[in-house]
C-alpha cells in the first residue's frame, strides 16, 4: 500500500473496495459501447460523491487496462471511501445504478466472489496486488475482518494503526 497525508480530524480508517468483472466481449466491441461510454460519466459522479476518497486509474482515466489476476478478460474497479454508507450511497443511485442494472448484458456471470471490501488506515491506498490478495482470501475463507462483503460487513478496526 502507498501512503499519503491524512486529515487529523478524519476517522483512522477508510473503506477499500475492489470489484472485478469478466468481459463478455472485447472492450472495443459494439456490444460494450454503452458500458464504455458510461465509464467517464460514472467516474465523474464517483469523484464528486460525498465520502469518495480515491479510485484506481491509469493514464486512460479509468482502470479498464490495469491487469488483474492474470486474466486479460478481467477488468478491475478499485476505490476508497469514507465508510460503507458513502460507498452504498453512490452504488445504488443515479448513473452507477443504471449501468449496474445492465451488467448481465456486458459481463460473464461468475459464481465466485468478484467484490471484496476491507478497511485501510486513512491515507493508505491499496495496490492491485492488495486487492487480489483480499479477493482470493474472501473466496477461500468467506467474509472475515480481512475481506468482507456488503452483506457480511465488519466494522472498522478500533484505534489507529
Amino acid at each position: 500500500m502507498t501512503s499519503i497525508g491524512t486529515d487529523p480530524g478524519r476517522s483512522p480508517h477508510e473503506l477499500a473496495q475492489v470489484n472485478i468483472s469478466r468481459l463478455g466481449f472485447p472492450l472495443d466491441s459494439p456490444r460494450l459501447k454503452d458500458f464504455v461510454e458510461g465509464l467517464d460519466p460514472v467516474n465523474a459522479v464517483a469523484d464528486g460523491a460525498d465520502g469518495f476518497v480515491w479510485r484506481l486509474r491509469s493514464a486512460s482515466g479509468n482502470a479498464t487496462d490495469v491487469p488483474v489476476l492474470g486474466d486479460d478478460w478481467l477488468i478491475v474497479n478499485m476505490s476508497v471511501w469514507r465508510d460503507v454508507e458513502a460507498l452504498t450511497g453512490f452504488m445504488f443511485a443515479g448513473r452507477h445504478r443504471e449501468l449496474m442494472s445492465r451488467r448481465r448484458e456486458w459481463f460473464e456471470q461468475i459464481r465466485e466472489a468478484m467484490t471484496a471490501l476491507w478497511w485501510v488506515p486513512a491515507g493508505e491506498r491499496p495496490t492491485v496486488a492488495d486487492a487480489e490478495e483480499r479477493l482470493l482470501h474472501l473466496r477461500e475463507h468467506g467474509p472475515t475482518e480481512r475481506a468482507f462483503t456488503l452483506r457480511a460487513r465488519f466494522p472498522a478496526p478500533a484505534g489507529v494503526h
